[in-house]
């Protein structure tokens, strides 16, 4: 059995818009962060030349995983798994887990960090694929959903612990989301949907700063100073963005007013410095990926890659919803980057890779697609 999948021609269309929002990414990211990196670290390039180093990166992975026989790596999706476990638990470990604004979300080792849940999501993903997509496994049986819902609830308790809430939802989420794909019996389905909608505003209650996030939410002008600040800047900077934006480089929100301007928030300065329109466009690009990687999976040549590729782009829709949500003030402020555009590497690097893999089942359609025609 061949390592190496020379099958078909990958989707260009995904291929070309996936490069497209990294490099925006790239150029808004140095655009948010060269005031704070030449005041913090008097190189104004900081922030950019490290996500440069990631976007190199990434790309060399997504390469990698258009050509990877998927039949080889499904062998290692449990042990893939078990590895984002653990590396989930080294955040707690002292010495290992570096701490920031209150929550243990990175694992350092030198000078070298990354965050786990961004590759636990994916592992989850993968291992959730392979089970599903098994002969022998039938979905409809409640007994032969508890390794997907063992694994999946798994991954969410030590997100929620570190503590990092919205990755813990957008997991649960695209769980819930690759059960209903893979056939789950609606019964089942809707009462997992209740327990979720249960489990939500409890997560809420047993934090008071989660509370407090949320009256801020309601009503940001209540305590502009303290937790509705950074909605209230991020409403500031998409307002004065107007039609057209301030221009490119010109954003005044990012001069130390708008909090993570170059990560979470950075579609706050994308609209500040190129308005609406350049907004929309934005929000097209992720809906073109998104269309893109739907077809793949309707179009997938087995049941593992239809799956697959439901699940990745299940992360990418409800990440992305979620951030915009966030920053247009639709739903409480929580901390979750924006795929192929916010800060960080190990962010990009994994999205990119799921990207490769997205483009390896689009090498095995059934039929063909329409940038192959």
């Amino acid at each position: 059995m061949k390592l190496i999948n020379t099958r078909g021609k990958p989707d260009y269309i995904l291929l070309g818009a996936v490069i497209l929002l990294a490099l925006i990414g790239l150029l808004f990211i140095y655009s948010a962060s060269y005031y704070m990196a030449e005041r913090d670290f008097s190189n104004k390039f900081y922030y950019f030349t490290k996500q440069a180093v990631g976007f190199v990166v990434g790309v060399a992975a997504m390469l990698l995983a258009s050509r990877l026989n998927l039949d080889i790596l499904k062998k290692f999706s449990l042990p893939l798994l078990a590895v984002s476990l653990v590396l989930l638990g080294l955040v707690f470990v002292p010495g290992l887990g570096i701490e920031n604004y209150g929550a243990k979300r990175w694992v350092g080792f030198g000078g070298f960090s990354f965050q786990p849940s961004e590759i636990a999501k994916f592992a989850f993903v993968f291992f959730a694929a392979t089970y599903m997509s098994r002969e022998k496994t039938d979905m409809t049986r409640i007994s032969h959903t508890l390794p997907v819902l063992g694994s999946g609830v798994a991954v969410c308790l030590l997100i929620i612990l570190e503590p990092n809430m919205s990755i813990t939802m957008c997991v649960g989420l695209v769980m819930l989301i690759m059960l209903f794909i893979s056939g789950m019996k609606p019964k089942w389905f809707v009462f997992l949907l209740v327990a979720a909608a249960v489990a939500v505003p409890v997560m809420i209650l047993v934090e008071p700063y989660r509370l407090k996030r949320l009256l801020a939410f309601i009503d940001p002008w209540a305590s502009p100073k303290d937790e509705g600040y950074q909605l209230i800047q991020s409403l500031y900077a998409l307002g004065s963005g107007g039609w057209f934006g301030v221009g490119l480089f010109n954003s005044r929100q990012k001069y130390s007013f708008l909090p993570f301007a170059e990560s979470d928030f950075v579609f706050s300065v994308i609209g500040e410095e190129t308005g609406l329109v350049g907004c929309l466009f934005l929000m097209l690009l992720f809906l073109l990926v998104i269309y893109r990687g739907v077809k793949i999976s309707l179009n997938a040549a087995d049941k593992f890659g239809s799956l697959l590729c439901g699940g990745i782009v299940s992360i990418i829709a409800v990440q992305s919803a979620i951030n915009l949500a966030v920053v247009t003030g639709s739903i409480p402020p929580t901390g979750l980057p924006l795929p192929f555009i916010s800060y960080g590497g190990t962010s990009l690097v994994m999205f990119m890779f799921a990207a490769g893999l997205l483009l390896n089942v689009s090498r095995s359609e059934e039929t063909p697609s329409v940038s192959h025609l």
